[in-house]
Formats: C-alpha cells, sequence, structure tokens
C-alpha cells in the first residue's frame, strides 16, 4: 500500500502528516513528490524524506494532475499490484482518515469488489460560506454532468485499486481539471465508486483552497456544453442543407429526410468521439484490463449507431406530441417549441450519456456506507530499493 502526496512550496502541515502516518503504521510506503517548490523547500523535503518518505522531484512547477502522474508513474514501476491512497499535504487530510482509506481500499480487495474509494467531507458545522457555496454548487452541477450524485467533488483523498491505477494515470486535464476528468468518466468508463465519510477540517479560513466556484463549476460543465455545441452544429447543418436541397429539388419532405440524415449521422460521431468519448477498448493504456464494475460492457459501433437512430425516432416522436399537448392548451407555438425542446436537450443528453455510448454495467449504483470497518491496518510492503532517490528511509 502506497500514500501519494503532491505538494507544492508545503507548509508546516506536510511534517506531521508524514510523522503521523509512520507513527500509526512504521511499514506504510509513503511518496511525497515536490512539484518545484525550489531550493527554499529543500530542509523540508530533507526532513520529509529522514522521516522515512520516497521524495520525487519536479525541477519546475507542472501542477497537481503532473505531480500525482509522477507518483502513480512511480508505483507502476517500483510497486505493480499495490494499491495507492493520494492525499493533499494541506494537513485537511487527517491520519486517520488516510489510514481508514487505506483499510477500505483492503476490504475491497479482500472480498473481490475493488472500487474508487472517495473520501467524503459532510460540509456541516462551521464551514467556511465559501467552501459550503462552493461546493454546493459543484455538486449539483456536476451531477448535471456526470449523471450521478457525489457529496464531495473536491475531495482529494482517494483510494485507488490497483487495477485501476494505469486508467486514473491516463485520464486527461492538467492540474486541478484532471482530478475533476477522473470522477466525470467513472461512469462512462463503467469504473466502480464509493464515498467514505470523513472528518471536515478547515484551517485559516479555508486560505489554501484552490477551488474557484465559477470556473471550476464551467470545467465540470464541459461535457454539457460540449453537447450544446454539438446540437447547435447538427441544428445549422440541417437548417442549410434543408434549404438548399429543397431549392434545388422543389420537394420539401425529401429534402427534410435527406437534411436529417446527414445532420443526425454528423451529430453521431461528433458526439462519439468529442463530447462522450466513446468507442471504448477493454485497456486504454495499453498495460493490462481496467478495471470495471461486475459485468460493465461497452457497446459497438453498430449498437451505438442503432441506439442512436431509436433515440432519435423516439425524441422526434416525443416533439411532436408535446408540441401539440402544449398548443392545444394554448401556449404559443414559439414558447412550446422552446420548452419542449429544453426538456427534450436534458433528455436527450442522459441517455446518451449512460446509455447509447456508455459502458452498461450491471451494478452501476453509487454504494454509501456510513462507516467503514478498520480491523485491518496497512500491511507491509516491499522497501524500495534504488538509488534514483538517494534521499531515503533511515536504516
Amino acid at each position: 500500500m502506497i500514500v501519494l502526496i503532491p505538494t507544492y512550496e508545503p507548509g508546516h502541515r506536510l511534517e506531521p502528516v508524514v510523522a503521523g502516518l509512520f507513527a500509526a503504521d512504521p511499514d506504510v510506503e509513503l511518496v511525497v513528490v515536490d512539484d518545484g517548490s525550489g531550493p527554499a523547500f529543500a530542509p523540508t523535503f530533507a526532513r520529509v524524506a529522514a522521516c522515512g518518505a520516497t521524495v520525487l522531484h519536479h525541477e519546475a512547477n507542472l501542477g497537481k494532475a503532473a505531480a500525482l502522474r509522477t507518483g502513480l508513474d512511480h508505483a507502476l514501476a517500483t510497486h505493480p499490484g499495490d494499491d495507492v491512497v493520494t492525499a493533499d499535504a494541506d494537513g485537511q487530510h487527517t491520519v486517520t482518515d488516510i489510514l481508514r482509506i487505506a483499510d477500505a481500499l483492503r476490504e475491497d480487495a479482500a472480498a473481490a469488489t475493488p472500487a474508487l474509494i472517495l473520501g467524503c467531507r459532510s460540509f456541516s458545522g462551521r464551514v467556511p460560506l465559501r467552501s459550503r457555496a462552493g461546493n454546493a454548487v459543484a455538486r449539483g452541477v456536476f451531477r448535471l454532468a456526470a449523471g450521478w450524485a457525489l457529496s464531495d467533488t473536491q475531495t482529494g483523498l482517494r483510494g485507488i485499486p490497483s487495477g485501476l491505477i494505469a486508467w486514473m494515470r491516463d485520464q486527461p486535464g492538467e492540474r486541478f481539471a484532471f482530478e475533476q476528468n477522473v470522477l466525470l468518466r467513472c461512469r462512462r468508463d463503467g469504473v466502480a465508486t464509493r464515498e467514505l465519510p470523513i472528518e471536515t477540517v478547515y484551517l485559516d479560513g479555508n486560505a489554501s483552497s484552490h477551488f474557484r466556484p465559477v470556473v471550476d463549476s464551467l470545467r465540470i460543465m464541459l461535457p454539457l456544453l460540449l453537447f450544446a455545441g454539438s446540437s447547435l452544429l447538427a441544428f445549422g447543418l440541417d437548417t442549410v442543407l434543408l434549404l438548399a436541397l429543397n431549392a434545388l429539388t422543389g420537394m420539401l419532405v425529401p429534402s427534410i429526410i435527406a437534411a436529417r440524415l446527414v445532420s443526425a449521422s454528423v451529430n453521431f460521431a461528433v458526439n462519439r468521439r468529442v463530447v462522450f468519448g466513446a468507442g471504448p477498448t477493454d485497456s486504454p493504456t495499453g498495460r493490462g484490463p481496467t478495471l470495471r464494475l461486475a459485468g460493465a460492457r461497452s457497446a459497438g459501433l453498430p449498437r451505438q449507431a442503432l441506439r442512436y437512430a431509436v433515440l432519435a425516432l423516439a425524441l422526434l416522436a416525443s416533439n411532436v406530441v408535446w408540441l401539440d399537448a402544449l398548443t392545444r392548451y394554448g401556449l404559443p407555438l414559439v414558447v412550446a417549441k422552446i420548452a419542449t425542446e429544453a426538456v427534450l436537450f436534458v433528455t436527450s443528453y442522459g441517455v446518451q450519456r449512460s446509455f447509447v455510448f456508455g459502458v452498461q454495467p450491471d451494478r452501476a449504483e453509487l454504494r454509501t456506507r456510513a462507516a467503514a470497518r478498520h480491523s485491518n491496518r496497512i500491511a507491509a510492503t516491499t522497501r524500495l530499493d534504488s538509488n534514483e532517490h538517494p534521499i531515503g528511509r533511515k536504516p
């Protein structure tokens, strides 16, 4: 079991966390990634290494995503088969909670039900207004964009089963967007998740938080924004083709059908490749099978095309029914059209995300446990025996 802590210009709280982890379990394998903090922080990392941690260095600041990838690469290269717990360096993750996440990974492994463990805060009690409001917004936006509920979308305390490390390492995004992309792609790729309640700790009014409610919420909404752009593209193409074909042939109905077939084909291709990133394989990393939910499967292109066609026909029929019903009740046609298209837009997004292009798992519900057993501590792991990083555990 490896505990991975990425950090940039660490404050005074990193050393107590490191010392506390080794005091609680001397056999923990702790990896700290210095993300280009510079010479001024060399003494801090020397003391951390003297405690027994393996310290990896970036020459320049590359962001949290790069630091996490460096740590995950190290885990894959030096400890293949070991699970990883990621934690922040600012003291907001307690030693007790870090070890509880590690215990949960071991319990899942023993039960042969591995999942991405997410340490989630309750945001109750004396929580700064900025954090409470920001996370409330983020939760709502995340549920709309991802299609599943998560009580703490900003958590950096995560337990990663060994079979999921390569998948997580290869997710797109830089800096803090990387962690969001991992969560946004869990359901799409059939990755099991579960929450574990942790203590809500805010220090100095949460001054160390890098969460920006507006920017980060927009980042979470990116799939929805892409979907909206794809829909507008299809609408524009459909309109242009309809006008052109009707002008050339003088036949309205055939022009409508031909224009809709072309625009729908383009919309399907864009949604499949860009919006939902379909066309999955069992191993996007090429390093072995990706950890998926039991029974999870990905539909091939023919099945996706068939599902999309069925959805398109259903949406067309719904459009007709709702427009007819709303106008019969006296609603102006323009208002009825806008209301109908808005509802069908959200419906179409959800169905395409989960059914047309998504992985179809047998067990895809987010499991939440009020508490986790932690009778089994982290087992001893093989020590790093390398001259690559000479600062290491004292004999």
